[in-house]
């Protein structure tokens, strides 16, 4: 009766922890970003920037730190107030990712590339382009 309950207990155990093992593989780092964009919340987007990483905004490149592209990103969003963001495709590696998307904001649409790695237990953003649709 012992060793049943044993086996029991076991098969259960498994049985409520294996589905929260699938949830964090199957994890989408790019939802609370596309959340973050698509509201213009530049505090909580940038928490998801690496130190160093490279802005795009309509044509013009810069290498920045974390501090300069939040706040050339809060400026880009006071000119631009965003409606929307949806992706429409992601693909990539186990350590790098990438989504492209389109940002309605201001009553412009714009194309949006998004490139993440992996920086120890958590994705950073490496690069964000954002330009307008033709």
């Amino acid at each position: 009766m012992r060793l049943l309950l044993r086996i029991v207990t076991l098969f259960t155990a498994a049985a409520i922890t294996a589905p929260l093992a699938a949830q964090d593989n199957s994890y989408d780092v790019f939802v609370p970003i596309s959340k973050y964009l698509s509201q213009g919340n530049v505090d909580n987007l940038s928490a998801w920037f690496s130190d160093d990483l490279e802005i795009s905004l309509l044509a013009s490149s810069n290498n920045s730190s974390k501090s300069q592209a939040k706040q050339i990103l809060k400026s880009f969003f006071e000119n631009h107030t965003p409606r929307s963001f949806d992706i429409s495709h992601t693909a990539g590696k186990s350590n790098m990712k990438y989504a492209l998307g389109t940002l309605v904001a201001g009553g412009e649409r714009f194309f949006v590339t998004i490139f993440v790695n992996n920086e120890g237990d958590s994705y950073k953003i490496q690069q964000i382009k954002i330009d307008r649709v033709q």
